[in-house]
């Protein structure tokens, strides 16, 4: 039986940790296992975010093996190895799709009934590498897609325009990478375009400036790794935010990677869409309105990342 107030955090690297770490804070579960291919680095994290406990909400952290993933309700997967600077994230597919294959092999054998939650890159191609060995319906399987990039799309529009960034409603869409695409045709500041928005604020063609910020966060991970060696905070907030969905049934609309069937003429794959989640996982993928353009770039990310899949295959 599922427990729902249980999560599992598979890979207690940088990201994993601060996944970890930010539910703690949020007391979004009331138990939580960590595991690692380290034991020792699982059972370290373990101590030390529960030493942050009387600082935050009861719950229950302990480091521990797959058998006790088998009722959470939503499990995290973030092993894999890192992105090393001036390395893609598509570059990492081959020994990272061995690796996930490893450890869907092991929820499958302990009959894990919950959620599963990609993080590891690169993550369209290792949430559909995920949902084909383990044969799970499709909207059980689900990755942190272009959440992160999204967060980042909004944080720059906002600074660019001086306005709060939760008023703020775009997306990013395609791959995890950097075919990605930024959706400009519905963005707007509280239901107002963003091209009218900037407008108010005193832009006389807001064109440049929204290159400019597309730009600035499809490449943020490389500026940010070349700087700090790797990025997990924004990421642990976003996994969070998707983990909350889940538990919490509050179909929340976001940019997850999800398999796709036939929704914009694309199917066979992964990539990250905006999708209605909640208890269920993927709920529904939602199909928005694109220009031509936009359309035209979706089906060129999901070109590149099927020519990845058929090189794993």
């Amino acid at each position: 039986m599922i427990n729902i107030q249980k999560v599992a955090v598979i890979g207690c690297g940088f990201v994993g940790s601060t996944i970890a770490y930010t539910l703690m804070q949020k007391g979004t579960f009331s138990e939580m296992v960590l595991l690692d291919a380290a034991q020792g680095k699982a059972e370290g994290e373990a101590m030390d975010i529960s030493h942050g406990l009387p600082f935050a909400h009861a719950m229950d952290i302990y480091a521990g093996t797959y058998e006790d993933i088998a009722d959470a309700a939503v499990v995290i997967i973030t092993a894999g190895a890192n992105q090393k600077p001036g390395e893609t994230r598509l570059d990492l597919v081959q020994k990272n799709s061995r690796i996930m294959r490893s450890i869907i092999s092991e929820v499958k054998r302990v009959n894990c009934e919950g959620i599963l939650l990609i993080v590891s890159n690169p993550v369209d191609i290792l949430t559909e590498v995920a949902l084909r060995e383990s044969g799970f319906p499709k909207e059980r399987v689900i990755g942190s897609g272009t959440v992160l990039d999204t967060a980042r799309l909004k944080y720059l529009v906002s600074e660019k325009l001086n306005v709060d960034s939760r008023n703020v409603h775009a997306f990013i869409a395609g791959e995890h990478g950097d075919s990605e695409l930024a959706v400009w045709s519905c963005a707007n500041i509280y239901g107002i375009s963003i091209d009218e928005f900037a407008k108010i604020r005193g832009f006389r063609d807001f064109t440049k400036e929204k290159d400019e910020i597309y730009h600035a966060v499809r490449d943020s991970a490389y500026e940010i790794i070349e700087r700090k060696g790797a990025t997990y905070y924004g990421i642990g907030m976003a996994a969070a935010k998707i983990a909350e969905a889940i538990v919490r049934d509050s179909h929340t609309v976001v940019p997850v990677s999800v398999s796709l069937n036939g929704e914009y003429g694309l199917s066979d794959l992964c990539l990250s869409i905006p999708a209605v989640i909640g208890s269920r996982g993927a709920e529904q993928v939602l199909e928005i309105s694109l220009n031509a353009e936009e359309e035209e770039r979706l089906r060129r990310s999901a070109d590149e990342l099927k020519e990845v899949l058929a090189q794993i295959e």
